[in-house]
């Protein structure tokens, strides 16, 4: 019965004003969609996202996930990734409830929890399974407190905890369990992560990276994979990517010009990696533009 209350709950709050919601619900967004698509690259956030209604696809490096209404998506780490709506109509829309992961709760957390923890070195930044009644009850309790602002205020903070601490010790929990130890290789990855999202135009200094995480470069390269599923050369050329064609479908002078504002220096390497990424040139994304 929650489930099926959360779906009515998500929808409500999707009718609503965005604006309204970000102030009275800030943590939680129906993410909507009423046809499929093709795969499309986009950066996560540390997020978990709940499938209500209609399946999707996602990729990230290797690793492959198939999501169905009931499932759920954990993502610990901020990761560019492929993803596409493989079913979703105009009467039966693709609907996901997505709640933001707050690392400040997550650490409030570690001295009561941190203790009990053991790194779980199988643990991926990418989690799924199918939805478990102990998130599902503290979800539908923090989305009925629509319209109550008072509430929101007082309870907001401590479903949200509830809501954290569940996840912790869940079986999909390991990387986020990982994060708690500010020693621990996820917390250190995530330090280099900040640092390549806050310099991506910038050529990639994996040695000044790797200090930032405390490893060697070889440790370096090695545990940024088994976080992220990809090298950090890889994640860097995603960020530009997709970036740039957020640029382009906003329209610039030419294809090049793209390339270089997020940090290419040759216009062909640039329209190579692209067409990789998005199976076509950056110039269709440039037409569609115009």
């Amino acid at each position: 019965m929650s489930f099926e209350k959360l779906q009515q709950l998500s929808v409500e709050l999707g009718t609503r004003d965005a604006e309204k919601n970000d102030k009275c619900l800030p943590a939680a967004h129906l993410f909507q969609r009423f046809e499929t698509n093709a795969f499309e690259a986009i950066v996560y956030n540390p997020v978990i996202c709940l499938i209500l209604q209609g399946t999707k696809e996602m990729r990230v490096g290797n690793q492959f996930i198939a999501l169905a209404e009931g499932d759920v998506l954990l993502v610990s780490h901020e990761l560019p990734v492929s993803s596409k709506i493989t079913k979703a109509s105009p009467d039966k829309p693709y609907r996901a409830l997505i709640f933001s992961i707050d690392l400040g709760i997550l650490r409030g957390l570690y001295e009561q929890i941190g203790e009990t923890r053991a790194d779980d070195h199988q643990a991926t930044s990418l989690s799924a399974s199918v939805a478990d009644p102990v998130w599902i009850d503290p979800m539908v309790r923090y989305l009925e407190l629509m319209d109550k602002p008072l509430d929101t205020q007082v309870l907001g903070p401590v479903i949200l905890k509830e809501i954290h601490y569940r996840l912790l010790m869940s079986p999909i929990g390991g990387m986020l369990r990982n994060l708690l130890s500010v020693d621990s290789h996820a917390s250190r990855i995530s330090k280099s992560i900040k640092q390549i999202r806050t310099k991506f135009r910038e050529p990639l200094a994996v040695g000044e990276l790797a200090h930032v995480a405390g490893m060697s470069q070889s440790s370096f390269h090695e545990h940024f994979k088994s976080v992220t599923g990809t090298s950090p050369l890889q994640y860097q050329k995603d960020l530009r990517i997709i970036e740039a064609r957020e640029i382009l479908e906003r329209g610039v002078p030419s294809v090049s010009v793209a390339g270089f504002e997020v940090g290419y220096e040759s216009a062909t390497h640039f329209s190579r990696d692209y067409s990789r990424k998005f199976g076509c040139s950056p110039k269709h994304h440039l037409a569609r533009a115009s």
